[in-house]
């Protein structure tokens, strides 16, 4: 059980004791800052610690950001400070120095242990009131401001992500806090939500599977519901601080295992009524995925870049000062709110082959939009990237042995080359010589092994190029898109949608490399990505296997469905591993909607 130490004498007809044990905290108290070192000695070095200073007047709300968070290992307001055990060390030595100076001694505690090297979380509290009065009449007043303001209001209000589409906002938000609201009071976990809303997902690419009317209209509306429960758990999560490595995995993974999932019952039910659309639904996941790789990439490349600025990043932040065009800046990138809107409506009133076109057409323009903006920034901003966001991107390759013997072969001779033009040269050779070449054509393993000499020539050198982040894009391309040409030219029954699970899997790999790096962890181990062979292994293993089975075509699914069990087994043994184990990063997207 948590522990806060009271410091000072107490203030008769204070209600701090009650709203600490309210926040889950076992109440001690410490007469003077001489006794709280002892105080603290008495609590267990793994439990979280408070030291709160007992005139502290404020908002519960308050109190919970920074007592309660589960992030950070030190958090601290005025008068209040809470550790866990990784800045326990910081805390007790802080408190056998008996810091001097002025103020409250829970914010000397707090500086003390800053400049230990420690980093303190302040969170910002907005209107929440967060002090610690000097005088009678300060207390008065601080009372009146805390009286001022509902923190419940407060507390809801910032549930809500503060940055999401127009469907999001305005269409889920207004009800969904209230949701989140309820689950907290009854016990409900955010983890517990998160499951809730894939279950129905699937249970709405159940319907869509039938092929039939009703099927289709009860997908459509339970996609919706699984998207309010999508926007309930991180509400949740905020409102009640249950922030958690299992929750980081959950939600990370959770909402493209709905999505592609949602895509393949709609291929199955087209199917059941003769049309198939597995090709489509196939695109429409590559689409879906180089464009957040697009996204990830863009955002490692420039995430710690010094001087990043640009006329383009100006006239952008130009334009969000004009209301209206924020949101309709929003939306024509078709963000994960607005593409399963239409997603639910269009499959309860038209056809699967419909909802893919029209993914393929909003999401290919919204993907161009936001390439093209971030190549103009890239091109004119003079950004210096640093090593991190090199490594970064050279995680974010996903190189296997084939591409690391290339490199390490050409290191140190490869400055001369622009990486992302010797990248985006393999790409077009391979996807053109795919698209080209019949089913089968030994040609094509050639190609493929150009195709692993550009890739490991791309990486030879550090990407810090001003267009290195579309080196990752550039390969999921050339993987994806081979393995969909190539599932598409064997003309067999079965192909396409082994190609589609082939995907899905190594698709969730690069899924989980990012959230990896997005919680400082770096990637997934060296053995994982070289088991797996790399993106240039695999290109180079189908176009082997399209050659071997060229006259056998009808084996090629069994080849395809055999790499698909194989890759999917692999990384998610090693992803289940990593996430629930205590090294794991907590991570919660709170930038652009995905």
């Amino acid at each position: 059980m948590p522990t806060v130490i009271l410091t000072g004498l107490p203030v008769p007809g204070s209600p701090l004791a009650d709203e600490l044990r309210s926040l889950g905290f076992e109440v001690r108290s410490a007469a003077g800052p001489e006794d709280t070192a002892a105080a603290l000695a008495a609590v267990p070095a793994d439990q979280r610690v408070a030291v709160v200073d007992s005139a502290f007047v404020g908002h519960v709300h308050a109190l919970r950001l920074a007592l309660t968070d589960p992030r950070f290992d030190a958090c601290a307001v005025t008068g209040a400070l809470a550790v866990q055990s990784g800045a326990r060390e910081a805390l007790d030595k802080a408190a056998a120095d008996a810091p001097a100076g002025t103020g409250p001694y829970a914010d000397r505690l707090a500086a003390a242990v800053e400049a230990s090297g420690t980093a303190v979380q302040r969170p910002e509290l907005g209107t929440l009131v967060a002090t610690v009065p000097a005088t009678a009449a300060d207390r008065d007043a601080a009372s009146a401001a805390v009286a001022a303001v509902d923190d419940e209001a407060v507390r809801l209000r910032t549930a809500v992500k503060s940055r999401d589409g127009f469907f999001t906002t305005f269409f889920i938000s207004p009800y969904s806090r209230y949701i989140a609201r309820w689950c907290a009071r009854r016990g409900l976990t955010p983890n517990q939500v998160t499951t809730a809303s894939l279950v129905t997902a699937l249970i709405a690419a159940g319907c869509a599977a039938t092929g039939e009317r009703w099927g289709y209209v009860a997908a459509g509306v339970l996609l919706l519901v699984s998207f309010v429960l999508d926007c309930t758990d991180g509400q949740l999560a905020r409102y009640s601080l249950q922030y958690s490595t299992m929750g980081a995995w959950l939600d990370a993974t959770f909402d493209r295992a709905k999505e592609y999932s949602f895509y393949a019952g709609l291929a199955l039910g087209a199917a059941r009524n003769g049309d198939d659309v597995w090709g489509l639904a196939l695109g429409a996941m590559i689409l879906m995925t180089c464009r957040h790789v697009v996204d990830f990439s863009f955002n490692e490349a420039n995430h710690d870049a010094t001087a990043n600025t640009s006329p383009t990043a100006a006239l952008s932040d130009k334009l969000d000062s004009v209301g209206w065009t924020v949101w309709v800046r929003r939306m024509i990138i078709l963000p994960i709110g607005e593409r399963w809107a239409m997603i639910a409506v269009l499959t309860a009133f038209t056809t699967p082959r419909i909802v893919f076109y029209a993914l393929l057409v909003g999401c290919a323009f919204g993907a161009l939009y936001t390439t093209a903006g971030r190549v103009l920034r890239s091109l004119t901003r003079k950004a210096k990237r640093t090593d991190r966001a090199s490594q970064a991107l050279a995680d974010l390759a996903d190189s296997g042995p084939l591409a690391e013997l290339q490199a390490r072969l050409l290191r140190g001779r490869a400055g001369s080359f622009g990486s992302m033009y010797v990248a985006a040269l393999g790409t077009l050779l391979m996807i053109g010589a795919a698209l080209w070449l019949p089913f089968g054509d030994p040609r094509l393993t050639a190609v493929a092994v150009i195709y692993v000499m550009t890739a490991g020539l791309a990486v030879a050198a550090p990407l810090k190029g001003a267009l290195d982040w579309l080196i990752p894009p550039l390969f999921r391309a050339a993987e994806y898109v081979t393995v969909l040409v190539l599932a598409a030219k064997a003309e067999v029954p079965g192909a396409l949608p082994a190609a589609f699970g082939l995907i899905a899997a190594v698709a969730y790999h690069h899924y989980d490399t990012v959230y990896r790096i997005r919680g400082g962890t770096g990637a997934p181990p060296h053995w994982l990505v070289r088991t797996i062979g790399g993106h240039e292994g695999r290109v180079l293993l189908i176009t082997v296997l399209a050659a071997v089975l060229a006259s056998r075509e009808a084996d090629f699914p069994v080849a395809l469905t055999a790499m698909a069990v194989f890759v999917a087994l692999v990384v998610l043994v090693e992803s289940i591993r990593f996430w629930v184990s205590s090294g794991a990063p907590a991570v919660h997207d709170e930038g652009e909607p995905a």
